[in-house]
């Protein structure tokens, strides 16, 4: 399956929605998808520490950009990764699974997800704090964050 390719101008709307309900301007830094979706996953953040609820499309496009770029940096077929509702990917290399369940499940938020990927929160915190949920022998990503 090839990779997920948001359309950058949707991206872009989604960030400026963003930056909007954070009171700040509209972006006007480089329009390539990946500086678009780095801002988005940026603005994100920035909305989740100061409390607010992020806009969900701006969610989407950050949630989606940085599990496919552990499913890049980890491929395979072994972990599946959820952060309902938003996108689900599998990743690590091993054994594959090929209906139902699969056997390794990592199931979080999309504030926990965007805080492991960006490595404001550690793998070993988020499993103590119940903050996410594992399950399967090979379900620990702690190799593979925070995304580089």
């Amino acid at each position: 399956m090839p990779p997920y390719k948001p359309d950058a101008a949707k991206v872009l709307a989604a960030l400026d929605a963003q930056l909007t309900a954070l009171d700040e301007p509209p972006h006007d830094g480089p329009e390539s998808l990946g500086a678009l979706l780095g801002a988005c996953v940026a603005a994100v953040l920035r909305a989740y520490g100061r409390g607010l609820g992020p806009e969900r499309e701006a969610v989407r496009f950050a949630v989606r950009h940085l599990l496919d770029r552990l499913a890049a940096s980890a491929p395979g077929r072994t972990v599946e990764v959820r952060v309902p509702p938003y996108a689900a990917v599998q990743c690590v290399e091993g054994p594959r699974h090929t209906r139902g369940t699969p056997p390794n499940v990592i199931e979080t938020d999309a504030r926990t997800w965007l805080e492991l990927a960006t490595g404001r929160l550690t793998w070993d915190r988020a499993m103590a704090s119940g903050a996410v949920s594992a399950s399967g022998a090979r379900a620990d990503l702690a190799e593979y964050l925070p995304l580089t």
